[in-house]
């Protein structure tokens, strides 16, 4: 039998937004990029100027689709945007003051673990289905990132490292992964429960460590 291709996901987060800086909640809001996230954008653009991207796929809130158009400029793409990569829906939080929030007891109307998990595995589907063999970078947020990852590597989401501001993270999509993520969302949300407020250190594979990461909301882009 022939194997598959390949499909190259290049995973990114936004850069730094306004209501990054002043440590405010954003969900799914829509946000702008401040000064610096302008040209964290940039740099990005410049360093995969020369890298074979031959899609491009964002969430469909503003600052990711701001930070995709500026990284897509050098190679002519369009931004196709798709709400399976938006954050994490943080309800009441939602405009709130990050620190704030420490101790407050989380509202019901935050989006469940189950839910941001299944959208994640819906994400990888989607770029198999519709991007086998390609390169494709996608500009997501702090949290649906580390569900992606979650769900990839089957990792409790407390052992995906956070990612910075325009990190990018490669991920080796195949056919044998589009079927494994069908139970790897349900496997990382037990996983998650299970690991909650544990510290560890694991490999997740070459291209991404994992480590225990501080609370998602306060580090939810």
């Amino acid at each position: 039998m022939t194997p598959r291709p390949v499909t190259l996901l290049l995973l990114a987060r936004h850069g730094e937004t306004v209501d990054n800086a002043a440590q405010i909640m954003q969900g799914q809001t829509q946000g702008r990029l401040s000064e610096r996230g302008l040209q964290q954008a940039a740099e990005l653009a410049a360093k995969l100027a020369t890298c074979r991207i031959d899609a491009v796929v964002s969430s469909d809130l503003y600052r990711s689709v701001q930070t995709a158009r500026i990284v897509s400029e050098p190679h002519g793409l369009p931004v196709q945007q798709t709400p399976l990569l938006r954050e994490r829906d943080w309800g009441s939080f939602t405009g709130r003051y990050i620190p704030d929030l420490k101790d407050e007891p989380w509202p019901q109307d935050i989006e469940s673990l189950d839910s941001l998990l299944e959208r994640a595995q819906r994400f990888l589907q989607y770029i198999m289905t519709n991007y086998e063999g390609q390169t494709v970078l996608a500009v997501g947020h702090g949290i649906i990132n580390k569900a992606i990852q979650a769900a990839f590597f089957r990792r409790p989401m407390n052992q995906v490292e956070r990612m910075s501001n325009c990190e990018v993270r490669q991920l080796r999509l195949t056919v044998s992964a589009e079927v494994s993520v069908v139970t790897a969302a349900a496997s990382a949300v037990a996983a998650s429960a299970a690991s909650a407020g544990t510290s560890a250190e694991v490999t997740a594979s070459t291209e991404v460590t994992a480590s225990a990461a501080s609370s998602d909301a306060a580090t939810a882009e």
